[in-house]
């Protein structure tokens, strides 16, 4: 491990604004058990940590945490916590927060597959997926899958929002199919959110502001590709299931991956 790593590590642990949540512990005679109460902040984020009664937003998959730290700029009334498991890489978005002296952000690095172990019923009002891997193999990666929709209902609101924003036409397109198959209907969507005919501005069509640009978004936009938009509202009734189509996949190669579909989330 690199010495620039080694400090990250050493900042995060230091940072107020950061939780470092282990889901293991080693067990005698070697193996590792989940840990079954791994955030003793569950069910009490407002109060413990932010100390107010303010809407928590998460953003699944912050990279480097420049989206969570810009909508907590603009909504200073609302929390909002970045989740990765990338500690090196949530360190700028945590740094500049905590520099900045932001008391309406924090960073949770843990699995996203365990998120619902970490905030209670309720608990969460929306949720942001800002592009995320596609995950074009396997269906229960995408964060937009019912594998993952049914471990957002445990701690969203009933009826809270999901965001998806995404370079990506597959992922687009296969949680497109996923609100057909299970009759939702989006609250906005389009395929190119900054080239939309519409002239109202983007602020209108979502509860935020939506010109916020991660590092990996303006490449992207660089690269001439489209950035697409959608957001729905998923009720705790019904019973999901999967789509039944075939979505063609994306034909271009992520940043810093050697195919699209590798097995982090990242910016």
């Amino acid at each position: 491990m690199s010495k620039g790593k080694l400090a990250k590590f050493a900042d995060m642990a230091a940072n107020p604004l950061v939780i470092e949540a282990p889901l293991f512990s080693p067990r005698e005679g070697g193996g590792w058990d989940l840990i079954d109460n791994p955030s003793p902040l569950r069910g009490s984020w407002r109060g413990i940590f932010f100390h107010n009664q303010n809407p928590i937003i998460l953003e699944l998959g912050c990279g480097r945490g420049e989206y969570t730290v810009g909508l907590a700029r603009r909504y200073p009334d609302k929390n909002f916590i970045g989740v990765d498991i990338k500690g090196a890489r949530m360190w700028t978005g945590a740094q500049e927060a905590l520099k900045e002296g932001m008391t309406n952000v924090g960073f949770l690095r843990t699995h996203i597959e365990f998120i619902d172990r970490f905030f209670a019923p309720n608990e969460v009002s929306e949720i942001w997926l800002t592009f995320s891997d596609p995950q074009m193999k396997k269906a229960t990666k995408r964060l937009t899958s019912t594998y993952f929709l049914e471990r957002y209902r445990r701690f969203l609101a009933d009826g809270g929002l999901i965001h998806l924003k995404t370079d990506s036409n597959f992922l687009y397109t296969y949680t497109e199919e996923m609100l057909k198959a299970n009759n939702l209907v989006p609250e906005y969507a389009t395929r190119d959110l900054y080239g939309n005919s519409d002239s109202s501005p983007l602020s209108l069509h979502s509860s935020f502001d939506l010109s916020i640009q991660t590092y990996y978004e303006q490449m992207w936009r660089e690269r001439g590709i489209d950035i697409k938009y959608l957001c729905f509202r998923l009720p705790h009734e019904g019973q999901l299931k999967e789509p039944d189509v075939e979505i063609p996949l994306d034909e271009y190669r992520s940043y810093n991956r050697s195919k699209r579909s590798g097995s982090e989330t990242g910016k």
